[in-house]
């Protein structure tokens, strides 16, 4: 089974709706590293030399490569990143090995299968 890892950058007030609909669209867990900081086209505002931003969290999603297309395409429409400029990004990256993800692995056989065929 391949895999593949989706890195999602999102203000972590939508952490929760944007980790719900990957699981909805199929992934079988997350990983959540709170408190990321990033700098897009425009340089962010300061008042008194402190920062206005939202915090971000970044998710870390190992997913079947037949689902990722489908889990980061919901999560950037939740996350409704290109609707407006600075709401996050979304991307996924190839796994060439991975352990620990057997049991994930014997969860989504049957459906995954289905899904395939």
């Amino acid at each position: 089974m391949r895999f593949k890892l989706l890195v999602a950058f999102v203000d972590d007030h939508m952490t929760e709706a944007v980790t719900e609909a990957a699981r909805e669209a199929g992934a079988t867990g997350c990983t959540v590293v709170t408190n990321a900081r990033g700098e897009g086209l425009q340089k962010k505002k300061t008042f008194l030399g402190l920062s206005l931003e939202t915090q971000r969290d970044m998710l870390l999603l190992l997913v079947e490569e037949h689902r990722a297309r489908h889990i980061l395409e919901r999560v950037g429409e939740v996350g409704e990143f290109d609707a407006t400029s600075g709401t996050g990004i979304a991307f996924q990256v190839d796994v060439e090995d991975a352990v620990g993800v057997a049991h994930q692995v014997e969860s989504i056989k049957p459906s995954l299968e289905e899904e395939v065929l």
